[in-house]
């Protein structure tokens, strides 16, 4: 049980060293940290936490929930351009328009083209392993 718990330090410590820029913003009930870390590879990418403190009736005790969004340096615009069109309407009542992404010149005319190699993932046909069982 020791061991557990201090593997679980270890690693919080490491997830500590990792962190390279900080910034809270506290917003009413809520605190916004948007915090920038590094993958092992030295990658940058954004962690954006909002914490709301919560009553907890049955314990008698205040308690944070907190929900984490993980943003990486690939998603940056996109994710910008979303927040801005979500904004701006919020400010106009009226939706942005924005042009439609380019097709890749090299598109082989597939309905549904994946230039994001994320999105690009295939299956194992897990129904044949189950039968086998």
């Amino acid at each position: 049980m020791e061991d557990i718990e201090n593997k679980d330090r270890d690693r919080d410590r490491d997830r500590d060293k990792e962190e390279i820029f900080s910034r809270t913003v506290r917003a009413g009930k809520r605190t916004y940290f948007f915090d920038v870390k590094a993958t092992v590879a030295e990658e940058h990418y954004l962690t954006i936490t909002e914490s709301k403190r919560r009553f907890n009736n049955e314990q008698g005790k205040f308690f944070y929930e907190k929900h984490k969004l993980f943003l990486y340096r690939e998603d940056f615009e996109k994710f910008i351009n979303g927040l801005s069109d979500a904004m701006e309407f919020i400010k106009t009542g009226k939706a942005p328009e924005r042009p439609e992404p380019e097709i890749p010149e090299n598109h082989s005319g597939d309905e549904n083209p994946v230039s994001d190699k994320h999105l690009d993932i295939s299956f194992d046909d897990l129904s044949s392993n189950e039968e086998e069982k």
